[in-house]
């Protein structure tokens, strides 16, 4: 396939393929379809996760993993802890966990209720531990501040999945899996930078995240890098939201207010983007394009429609969650995962931040989240 504008990976012609580089491992190669594992994307990366027969040895015999699968197995019961949904990924990231744990009926999933209260989640998680859960999945608030308790789950013997938001030591968990936040800048400014690579003196504005949240600053890294090899492009003015339609609101009035005339928008978050998106049309503007960030279904819907400035979002899949599920079910059953050579699951899995638009939103539309 030939690089076009829709293709925001210049160093990846085939933007149906996921990214492999060695920070990466990208659902293991398999394709953009299955990089979106999970509940909603309609497939696991994993082959499912727990048999514990032993195929007759078909498995050793073909020199391959004791790998988890869809058969019920060993009883698994995974205890489950995430910040408080009060954002539309976060409940996203709740109810994927939540629906994938339905799907097997050898898992038992014990859930909290969730807390931005650094203190009140770890007592929840407390809670969980004293229960003997046989696996941890935890999103945590604030992943330094909760290391603590994901070092006293592994020392009591249980298995952590630390889920995006990673914790200060690897010693606190046995496997992360997330979003990659550089990746996701990168391809954001990638798309923009293919857009407007023929425009003279072209401007670009930028809508962030919360400044002091590690995953905003690499968001903007990431856009920043990819914008390096644009030279025609400037980036004129940023503000920093705080991932809330209040917040995106107000800061996208400043911006237009501050910059009478840009090309493009890059909004980290399509939460806060419902807010942007009022303050673009109360300033009556439609000079320029917009590209979201997450992959809420509401932008893909208004992708599809073609009817505003909304040309793109760069996923963040909260589809994630659903994986985690399979990676504790296969922890707790002594699985490895399919289609590796190697018997044990990935200390880190980075999921590929996917841009998309109108060529590909069908594909994508079903992962959206509300």
């Amino acid at each position: 396939m030939t690089e076009s504008p829709e293709n925001p990976n210049p160093q990846n012609p085939n933007p149906n393929s996921p990214r492999t580089d060695a920070s990466s491992l990208s659902a293991f190669g398999a394709s953009r379809r299955n990089v979106l594992f999970g509940a909603a994307a309609g497939a696991a990366f994993l082959s499912g996760c727990t048999s514990n027969e032993s195929n007759d040895g078909k498995d050793a015999e073909a020199g391959q993993a004791n790998v988890a699968d869809d058969k019920p197995g060993k009883r698994v019961t995974i205890g489950f802890a995430g910040p408080q949904a009060d954002h539309g990924w976060l409940n996203a990231i709740n109810e994927q966990a939540k629906e994938r744990a339905k799907k097997y009926k050898d898992v038992t999933l014990e859930a909290t209720e969730g807390s931005n209260d650094n203190a009140q989640q770890v007592g929840q998680i407390e809670t969980l531990i004293n229960k003997k859960v046989d696996v941890l999945v935890i999103l945590p608030a604030d992943g330094k501040a909760l290391t603590q308790v994901g070092l006293k789950a592994m020392r009591a013997g249980i298995p952590v999945v630390n889920l995006d938001r990673v914790f200060a030591s690897q010693q606190a968990y046995r496997c992360w899996i997330g979003g990659d936040n550089y990746g996701m800048g990168l391809n954001a400014g990638r798309y923009i930078g293919e857009k407007l690579k023929d425009k003279k003196n072209a401007k670009v504005v930028e809508l962030a995240g919360i400044d002091n949240l590690e995953l905003t600053r690499e968001r903007t890294e990431g856009f920043d890098d990819a914008l390096k090899n644009y030279p025609n492009i400037k980036k004129v003015a940023r503000q920093a939201a705080e991932f809330t339609v209040e917040s995106g609101q107000s800061k996208m009035a400043q911006l237009l207010r501050a910059e009478p005339k840009f090309d493009a928008l890059w909004n980290h978050d399509d939460d806060q983007g419902v807010g942007a998106e009022r303050a673009i049309k109360q300033a009556g503007r439609d000079d320029f394009l917009m590209v979201g960030g997450a992959g809420s279904k509401r932008v893909m819907e208004a992708i599809k429609a073609d009817n505003s400035v909304i040309k793109a979002t760069v996923l963040y899949p909260p589809t994630m969650a659903a994986s985690a599920i399979d990676l504790a079910r296969a922890l707790g059953q002594s699985k490895g995962v399919g289609g590796l050579a190697e018997f044990e699951i990935p200390a880190s899995i980075t999921l590929y931040s996917a841009v998309v638009t109108r060529l590909n939103v069908d594909e994508y539309l079903p992962t959206g989240f509300k």
